[in-house]
């Protein structure tokens, strides 16, 4: 099949398929699909018996259970609606770094959470923001036909370099969010994959994602690099560049100055855990050298976002 691509290879694609995406919110659905939803409406699967009330279908009363008890019951179903996903990667300079960088592991992320998506006929928009051509998506993606779009839209992400970048980029994930809160205004699951690094305090970014009518889902990835400094060969006296606002640093690396950095490290990787849980988003951390697999299908199953 033309798209096992490094993106979604045959056997992760063979373990996706037995997997479907959950809200763990009541959202409504704009178009009939194959989420059982917990609402009542009309399917061939049955949920309850509720008594009869004037102005019920007289089709859905259950004439035997009326023979029996001389009272009448209507038969509900669950209602079959789609589920809306939404996967917004962050493109700014700082995710091109690492090996891998953190951006290809947020394009390995969306493949495989996009195909879940689509494999159930739920519909999927992909985001990038934060590039140098501002918000960019595709929409409106349903089904098995639509995995080409999807993988033309993400190949080129996994494919930007550090190295292409001559100039600093300047982002603003806060106002990204702020303008996908007030553009994107479709309820359903919304999953943002970042590293979070970023001047401002980040809850100014969770406050435009932590909406009513979304699901959240914050992903915060890291590079082996950022996690591990010595075990990938950064010593002696360096010189560093911001790559989203050009600022300069010149360091000497000594154990001293390590100790801090995980210090440091830690309690920003907890402050953005616990900026999301305190807004009731879901929250998952990853390095971008772990297989996509192992680092989103069970924990997410765990917090009910799979299934």
């Amino acid at each position: 099949m033309a798209l096992t691509t490094e993106l979604l290879p045959a056997d992760l694609m063979a373990r996706l398929d037995r997997l479907d995406v959950r809200s763990r919110k009541l959202l409504r659905g704009l178009l009939p699909g194959e989420r059982r939803s917990k609402r009542r409406g009309q399917s061939v699967e049955f949920a309850d018996y509720r008594p009869y009330v004037m102005g019920d279908d007289l089709r859905f009363i259950d004439w035997n259970l009326y023979a029996r008890l001389d009272r009448l019951f209507l038969r509900v179903f669950l209602e079959e609606e789609d589920l809306s996903v939404s996967v917004v990667i962050d493109r700014s300079a700082s995710m091109r770094y690492g090996d891998p960088s953190k951006l290809v592991f947020a394009a390995r992320a969306a493949a495989a959470l996009g195909y879940i998506t689509l494999t159930h006929q739920n519909r999927l928009s992909v985001f990038s923001i934060g590039g140098e051509g501002g918000m960019e998506r595709v929409s409106g993606l349903r089904g098995h036909r639509s995995l080409p779009r999807l993988i033309e839209f993400l190949e080129p992400l996994a494919e930007e370099r550090p190295e292409r970048l001559s100039e600093p980029v300047t982002s603003d994930l806060a106002g990204a969010m702020r303008l996908l809160a007030a553009t994107h205004r479709t309820p359903g699951v919304l999953v943002v994959i970042s590293d979070f690094l970023e001047k401002g305090d980040v809850a100014d970014t969770l406050r435009y994602i932590a909406h009513p009518r979304w699901d959240t889902l914050a992903i915060q990835v890291l590079s082996p690099e950022e996690l591990d400094p010595t075990a990938h060969g950064i010593a002696g006296d360096l010189r560093l560049r911001d790559a989203e606002d050009g600022a300069m640093a010149e360091v000497s690396i000594t154990p001293g100055l390590l100790r801090r950095y995980q210090e440091r490290l830690a309690g920003f990787r907890e402050s953005v855990r616990s900026a999301c849980l305190a807004r009731d988003v879901a929250y998952l951390f990853a390095g971008s050298s772990e297989p996509v697999d192992r680092v989103l299908l069970d924990p997410l199953r765990r917090q009910g976002m799979l299934g």
